[in-house]
């Protein structure tokens, strides 16, 4: 794959991510409260620096696991078919779960993944974006939390790639083809 190339325009700092996860944490904490464990299902790969930083907020007994789900590839589009890649490790049968999105776009994703994880009966299941791009959605989907709500832009950074590239950048940065 040839890629073009590309500038990126930062749309959201660190430290607005990291105030934005503080307080969405609190949120979290409050529906959580009393539980025996969390565990909270990071989407990989895009959700990795996501979580890392939510776990560390929450101030409730935790267990992390992971799923990973491809719409993507390489590409910059949606194919709309979503493939698991990675299931999760253990059971969630009458546990509470909290999903872990990095950005919500067309919605097929975190459709087919709730779907599947409700399928699974656990006690409570919460979802959690990053982003959102509501003026993209195909198929009706809110998650329960979301960090910030972004235009209609391609964007990387904190965890978030464009053909594997730029996940390590600290902030949520707008591509810019040249």
């Amino acid at each position: 794959m040839s890629e073009r190339p590309y500038v990126i325009d930062q749309m959201i700092s660190a430290k607005a991510i990291a105030a934005r996860i503080e307080a969405l944490s609190r949120e979290i904490e409050a529906e959580f409260a009393g539980t025996n464990k969390l565990v909270v299902v990071g989407l990989l790969r895009g959700s990795f620096v996501f979580i890392a930083d939510l776990v560390r907020e929450l101030d409730l007994p935790i267990e992390v696991d992971f799923l990973e789900a491809s719409s993507y590839g390489d590409a910059m589009e949606s194919s709309r078919e979503v493939r698991i890649l990675k299931d999760l490790r253990g059971a969630i049968e009458g546990r509470d779960v909290l999903v872990v999105e990095d950005i919500i776009d067309t919605g097929h994703t975190m459709h087919h993944i709730s779907a599947l994880m409700a399928s699974r009966a656990p006690a409570r299941l919460r979802t959690i974006a990053l982003l959102d791009k509501p003026t993209r959605r195909e198929v009706e989907v809110k998650a329960d939390w979301t960090g910030f709500e972004i235009p209609d832009e391609f964007v990387v950074g904190y965890g978030i790639d464009y053909a594997q590239r730029n996940r390590n950048l600290p902030f949520i940065g707008k591509v810019r083809f040249t």
